[in-house]
């Protein structure tokens, strides 16, 4: 969670009033590389201010950005403040500020991939044991087929 503060952090390296978001989504530690970021905003995966963007449209202060993640989880963030540099993660926090209904969307995503189904209880009668792998095996080895010619 995002406890930016509400004023432009002055004390942040790098700081811009002007920057392509490409590199802020990379300095802001959304995405590993610039290049995966470009990526996203070209499949239109990103939008600023409800448009989609292109990699190269400059962001400025105040700038409403929306993250469609993998998953489905759509991030909304206000742009604090532009930094050229990529710093540790508490610094790349200052850069924004996650918006309370996107915090709330998070986290009912999260609980719900918590509660969601565990893919063994799918399973009727669970993994076959040694002895099943075996009659498999064996049946298929006797079995005669149209598709099989030797």
């Amino acid at each position: 969670m995002s406890q930016a503060p509400t004023t432009t952090p002055r004390d942040l390296p790098g700081l811009t009033d002007r920057l392509r978001l490409d590199k802020w989504l990379w300095a802001a530690r959304f995405y590993k590389t610039r290049s995966l970021a470009a990526e996203d905003i070209d499949k239109g995966r990103i939008q600023v201010n409800d448009q989609v963007a292109k990699a190269s449209r400059e962001l400025r202060a105040g700038d409403r950005v929306d993250i469609r993640q993998v998953g489905g989880l759509t991030r909304t963030v206000v742009v604090q403040a532009l930094s050229t540099i990529r710093g540790p993660a508490p610094q790349a926090q200052r850069l924004y500020q996650e918006t309370p209904e996107s915090i709330e969307r998070r986290i009912q995503h999260a609980e719900q991939r918590r509660q969601g189904v565990e893919p063994a209880d799918a399973i009727q009668q669970g993994r076959p044991t040694k002895r099943d792998r075996r009659d498999l095996a064996d049946w298929q080895r006797w079995s005669a087929s149209a598709d099989d010619v030797s």
